[in-house]
């Protein structure tokens, strides 16, 4: 199968579609700047702002009325709509299309301004802000302004979460679930982000400058990009014309750290293997690399020691275009996706703005704009917190994927449960003292069930570790809007924020487990667990696994239970381990009777 793209849309700092996005790249004109819209207590980072205010962007959108729209679903619906009218598919033909989004951030920029009133007992104002916090109802609100989709579903697995929603979309066409698929992600900027990446000090005071001797740290910036993917004959029959070819991709947990990469970078080294095998590609086709390049000294030497290890002597050029744009987080896998695509179209490779003093572990970037050049093949790197990575392979004539898919039974082979009925076990079965201290509940509940499904079924290593979670580790994320909001004492920490990502906990799984293989999170409200085992069923189908560890994992506090009940919604307080594989030999139920199975239980 040849999966065609057959649209793509983008909003940036230096653009708010494709055709400004170009100009911009052509021109190496960065969008990074002083702090303009975002109200921080932090004005002297510099920020990659998409140039419009909320309202400006609803007055684009056509959005009357006084609906709760947050500033990810406002750029996510610029983006989406114009890969879809890029694709020929107006609002009313997406019902068999999917949409697969990726988000960190959610509805955070609205949850932080409103955030005293939402915990107020004495006010009501600003509730209707609550029902959009969580990543799901982010993807929810975006789909909703441009159609009617079949359905949706979204990634949290931090800087690599656009593009995991991306793999996810090219496995449901290989497996003849879907035709066509939007996907992509959507970030915008908050004080929350710009706060906690501030404890762990690796942003830079001047703009961010990749892989250069001086670099001192990222650029947060804000932005969403999307695709329109589709089989090749769906895109013949339709008469839509394809921009480019996604022809492989791969996802591996780096298994080392949950905010540094490891020296060696093997799980981007596995990323970039797996998107190169798929294919059927060596490292010397390549022409140009887009780099997750951040700019911070661990991550920059660590992304260089992965190419070397996989192109040796015959690195392909390479920039990072985040001097141009800032680090739109959970975005960047779209967002760099579309450049990808306007460099192969035009003919081009990006510069490395601002680039000057070489760095003797780290590669020597393109810096100067160079066209006229021809690009068939093109690497695109994103990396997340807790050592999620994920490549995608972009070519110009497209490569056939394998698709293997197979209808036979998926197995449940063994189930671990914790909620407030059950109360939580004895934690120091499954972690020491020390590293207890550095846990909240979530992540004990968590490696508690994953450790104790894994020994029942003699596996040290699962090959996929798939989870869910509606709102992540309450606990941490409500330290940290304590501590920024002023009401708590208690100074900011880097642990605070760290564990507030939604896909810690996959990772830290990952990193206990020293797990390589594949990592997602998803985050889509009630149907967070859904969409984790979705993911890992289509990879047991397709052969990519032959075994996954599927969770989900939910907590909450007094204050939270209190501020989700203002708009009516209960909150969840779960912890759910699952092993799945196609042995039916001690299976306890199929796949598809699991939910019957855990009423039981």
């Amino acid at each position: 199968m040849k999966i065609a793209i057959t649209g793509a849309g983008a909003v940036s700092a230096i653009g708010l579609d494709k055709a400004e996005t170009l100009a911009s790249l052509l021109a190496e004109r960065s969008g990074v700047g002083p702090v303009r819209y975002l109200g921080t207590s932090h004005p002297e980072f510099p920020v990659g702002e998409v140039p419009l205010s909320n309202e400006e962007m609803k007055e684009r959108l056509s959005l009357a009325g006084d609906k709760p729209y947050t500033r990810t679903v406002l750029m996510g619906a610029m983006a989406l709509r114009e890969a879809l009218s890029e694709a020929g598919l107006a609002p009313g033909d997406l019902a068999d299309v999917p949409l697969i989004s990726g988000t960190t951030v959610g509805g955070m920029d609205r949850s932080e301004l409103y955030y005293k009133d939402f915990i107020s007992p004495d006010t009501d104002a600003h509730t209707e802000y609550i029902k959009t916090h969580d990543c799901g109802a982010t993807t929810v609100l975006t789909g909703e302004i441009c159609g009617s989709f079949a359905f949706s579903t979204t990634l949290s697995t931090a800087c690599s979460s656009a593009a995991n929603a991306i793999i996810l979309g090219a496995n449901l066409l290989r497996t003849g679930r879907v035709e066509k698929v939007a996907v992509g992600g959507s970030e915008c900027l908050s004080d929350f982000h710009l706060s906690g990446f501030n404890t762990l000090m690796i942003l830079d005071r001047e703009r961010c400058r990749p892989f250069d001797s001086r670099r001192a740290g990222l650029n947060l910036g804000e932005g969403a990009g999307y695709l329109i993917l589709e089989t090749e004959e769906s895109a013949l029959r339709r008469g839509a014309k394809p921009l480019a070819y996604l022809s492989g991709f791969g996802n591996a947990c780096d298994a080392f750290h949950q905010t540094a990469s490891s020296p060696d970078g093997e799980g981007a080294f596995r990323a970039m293997s797996k998107a190169l095998s798929m294919g059927g590609l060596k490292p010397s086709d390549i022409d140009y690399i887009n780099a997750h390049g951040t700019g911070t000294p661990n991550n920059d030497a660590s992304e260089t020691a992965a190419m070397k290890r996989v192109f040796g002597d015959s690195l392909p050029p390479v920039s990072s275009t985040k001097s141009l744009t800032g680090h739109t987080t959970s975005a960047t896998g779209g967002l760099e996706s579309v450049i990808c695509l306007l460099a192969l179209q035009n003919g081009f490779l990006p510069a490395e703005v601002g680039w000057e003093n070489p760095d003797p572990d780290c590669i020597v970037p393109v810096t100067k704009v160079r066209k006229g050049v021809v690009l068939d093949n093109i690497l695109c790197n994103s990396f997340g917190f807790g050592g999620n990575d994920s490549s995608l392979l972009f070519t110009r004539e497209g490569s056939d994927i394998a698709c293997p898919a197979s209808d036979g039974a998926i197995y449940v082979k063994a189930v671990s449960k914790i909620t407030p009925e059950t109360g939580d076990p004895d934690f120091r079965q499954f972690v020491s003292p020390i590293e207890a201290r550095r846990m909240g509940k979530l992540m004990k509940r968590a490696l508690a069930t994953s450790k104790t499904v894994l020994a029942e079924v003699g596996v040290a290593e699962p090959d996929a570790i798939v989870t869910g979670t509606k709102y992540g580790s309450v606990e941490y994320t409500e330290a940290l809007l304590f501590s920024l909001k002023g009401l708590s004492d208690q100074p900011l920490k880097p642990t605070f924020f760290m564990q507030s990502t939604h896909n810690t906990v996959g990772s830290l799984i990952g990193i206990q487990t020293k797990s390589h293989g594949y990592n997602a999170t998803y985050s889509h409200g009630d149907e967070s667990f859904d969409g984790a085992l979705l993911d890992a069923e289509l990879q047991l189908r397709l052969g990519e696994i032959d075994n996954a560890l599927v969770g989900v994992f939910d907590e909450t506090t007094p204050v939270f239970s209190a501020m989700l009940a203002k708009a009516g919604i209960d909150s969840p307080e779960i912890a759910l381990s699952v092993f799945l594989d196609r042995n039916p030999e001690g299976a306890l139920c199929r796949l598809e009777d699991l939910k019957d199975y855990l009423k039981t239980i």
